[in-house]
């Protein structure tokens, strides 16, 4: 049976072990105890990407997402609101909606046929007396921030107050992409067979890229997630200083545009871990595509200008690259210590048209090709925490600087919560 008070001791053991600049110990990555108190901590008290506005774009649009072992709703409501709540009935505590989107009028639970409006509160609860007091039984409700056109949720009672500073960097960096008024051309559900954390910290990196995403280094430079400046080769020095020399011509491209570009670092000490900066795109320079040109015709909002780059962003649970012709946006979520969920939303233009504007084949394969590389490279390093051989490994202080600063936010973040209750 599992023991709530001596798992959060042994877990806490394990944190306070964590060699700086190391992969965690064994036990964080496959341990249950570790695995509640992520979910506990993590996932319930800190903001977490959960989807993109234009999922749930008219009124009576739902879309149900299962944060560990929580559920929510996200929904926009009569009056064109979006709303969180818990998947939750007040009456018996029965899932009122089944994962993925559906389309309703009002939210009625399939036991017992309580129904609630759209805005939370509870219309009908039948066989209740006429003196039941429906106001005390409405949804309750989750904290939802709508930044750029993704939407973050908390299910804590009093979330970090620092999404603000999410918000006042990307919502003028979004603003041009108009995301909230685009539309999911295509959505793809995996289950990577590894712990969220090894989920986040492989793609953290680019160390691993050159050997196992062809198709994704196409459209990425390498460089601009860290190198040995004395462990190239001249080839290697060559085209290290010739991306320095296209960083300052596109810089003076974005300033003439009223682009923001440069890196904004919160990723250690803050609670709302994010990173974003506007990255140029290898080759043609237009998109993540196999020939690196834009997938779709119609551009994002009002972007039908060259050579506007890639607007990277991570979060705790996600990583999103952000173009002139298309978004893929990016969502993991824990299911087990050795499963996770990662969703991938490819979105474009409400007005393009599949078949005329883009094809799917040419928009989504890229991503496609790299989520599974990268599903199998979690697996590989997830069967290797289990092994009896495992000792944490040393970071690269070039490529995987990243990796560190986030290990050293998880710790923090756990170690200065209080014990899961």
């Amino acid at each position: 049976m599992f023991d709530e008070r001596s798992a959060s001791s042994s877990t806490r053991a394990l944190l306070d072990a964590r060699k700086p600049g190391h992969t965690l110990p064994a036990a964080l990555y496959t341990g249950e105890g570790a695995y509640k108190a992520d979910c506990d901590i993590i996932f319930s008290r800190h903001w977490i990407a959960a989807g993109v506005a234009c999922d749930v774009a008219e009124p009576g649009d739902v879309v149900a997402v299962d944060i560990g072992p929580a559920s929510i709703l996200i929904l926009r409501d009569d009056d064109n609101e979006l709303r969180a709540f818990h998947n939750v009935c007040s009456h018996r505590g029965s899932r009122l909606v089944p994962p993925g989107r559906s389309v309703v009028g009002k939210l009625v639970c399939p036991y017992h046929q309580w129904t609630y409006d759209l805005n939370g509160s509870l219309a009908l609860a039948p066989h209740m007396g006429v003196d039941f007091d429906r106001d005390l039984h409405h949804l309750k409700p989750v904290a939802l921030k709508d930044i750029g056109g993704i939407l973050y949720v908390c299910l804590s009672q009093t979330p970090p107050s620092d999404i603000d500073e999410l918000e006042r960097v990307m919502e003028p960096r979004l603003a041009p992409y108009d995301l909230r008024n685009a539309k999911v051309a295509f959505e793809q559900d995996i289950i990577e067979e590894g712990n969220w954390k090894l989920t986040i910290e492989n793609n953290r990196e680019c160390y691993h890229c050159a050997s196992n995403h062809p198709q994704l280094s196409l459209s990425f430079h390498a460089a601009d997630f860290g190198y040995d400046p004395d462990g190239l080769t001249e080839a290697e020095k060559i085209e290290a200083n010739d991306l320095l020399d296209a960083y300052a011509r596109y810089g003076a491209h974005w300033d003439n545009e009223g682009l923001d570009y440069e890196a904004v670092e919160h990723t250690v000490g803050w609670p709302t871990n994010f990173r974003t900066q506007r990255l140029i795109i290898a080759g043609l320079g237009e998109s993540q595509t196999p020939d690196t040109r834009a997938a779709v015709a119609i551009p994002l909002g009002d972007t039908d200008r060259p050579w506007l780059g890639d607007v990277h962003l991570w979060g705790i649970n996600s990583w999103n690259h952000v173009m002139a012709d298309h978004a893929v946006i990016f969502t993991a979520f824990p299911i087990a210590p050795d499963r996770t969920l990662v969703r991938t939303k490819w979105l474009v233009n409400r007005d393009a048209v599949e078949g005329e504007d883009y094809t799917l084949e040419n928009l989504t394969s890229v991503w496609k090709q790299t989520n599974r590389e990268d599903a199998h490279l979690v697996a590989l390093a997830h069967k290797g925490a289990l092994s009896p051989g495992y000792r944490p490994g040393p970071y690269s202080r070039f490529t995987e600087r990243a990796l560190d600063e986030f290990t050293t936010w998880y710790v923090e973040r756990m170690t200065e919560a209080e014990t899961p209750s």
